[in-house]
């Protein structure tokens, strides 16, 4: 395979332990039907919810998880701090500042293929310490120099239109750029005029049941009462939410499909 030709899969906002066996559930299927060059996740709230710990950033890596991408819950967890800065292909939003624990960008290569990843946090309603579209620049620069076949970004953030005007902003620069964060899909996967593929929200990975990802009676009660309650994750009905990207030339997308995939029903359930 040329290393301009590359098949990269994003998944969305894992939450809990829900998203996390969905993930595993769901990976070899998505393996044997679309043959992924790399696996790209968010896992920001993949521990209980809230953050990551090293020993779950672990087991995704050990499952073929390329790279983890993770947003405004990075630091949740204080046991993570050392690790992200260990580790090359886990990364805390770019424009956060450069004393802060871990990394905004890496590069992974396979089968002679390098990508680039990129995690940003938007700024509206978040608060990194830096604009997201001045980070986005430098971090791409930076991965031309080293030789990156293709560069994915993913833009964690609320507002739908500071992820679409990233989307314009880097189109024909890099391969995608994909939001995350509010856990909702969107239907406006499509490559963009200059090759860029693009999606305002990938959604996550985890229990449909709940509301957005989290026990609906709690999500439910609290907005009722407006009192403030303590969350938990949802097990109730688990999807992965992702999206294939094909690219076929440098930094180029080729097409973008979205998978919104029920998980498989254990024996006990099946029965």
């Amino acid at each position: 395979m040329a290393t301009d030709q590359a098949t990269i899969c994003f998944v969305g906002d894992l939450v809990g332990s829900c998203g996390r066996r969905t993930l595993l559930a769901l990976l070899p299927t998505i393996r044997e039907r679309y043959d992924p060059t790399f696996v790209v996740i968010n896992g920001e709230n993949v521990a209980g919810g809230l953050g990551i710990t090293p020993k779950i950033a672990d087991e995704l890596f050990e499952v073929g998880v390329d790279v983890i991408t993770l947003g405004n819950h990075s630091y949740r967890r204080a046991e993570i701090l050392p690790y992200l800065d260990q580790r090359e292909p886990i990364l805390r939003p770019a424009n956060y500042l450069r004393s802060q624990p871990g990394h905004g960008h890496c590069m992974v290569e396979k089968e002679g293929m390098k990508l680039g990843v990129i995690n940003l946090s938007g700024n509206l309603f978040l608060d990194p310490a830096h604009p997201a579209f001045q980070a986005a620049d430098s971090a791409v620069e930076d991965l031309l120099n080293s030789g990156a076949d293709q560069i994915l970004v993913d833009m964690h953030a609320e507002a739908t239109s500071e992820k679409v005007a990233l989307g314009w902003y880097l189109d024909g620069q890099v391969s995608a750029v994909v939001g995350t964060h509010t856990h909702i899909p969107t239907a406006d996967a499509r490559v963009l005029p200059g090759g860029t593929a693009f999606i305002t929200d990938v959604g996550m990975t985890g229990a449909r049941g709940g509301v957005i990802g989290v026990k609906r009676d709690q999500a439910v009660g609290s907005l009722v009462s407006g009192m403030r309650v303590q969350f938990e994750p949802s097990d109730d009905d688990p999807w992965l939410n992702a999206v294939i990207i094909r690219c076929r030339g440098p930094r180029r997308a080729e097409s973008i499909e979205q998978l919104l995939l029920a998980a498989p029903a254990s024996p006990r359930e099946a029965l």
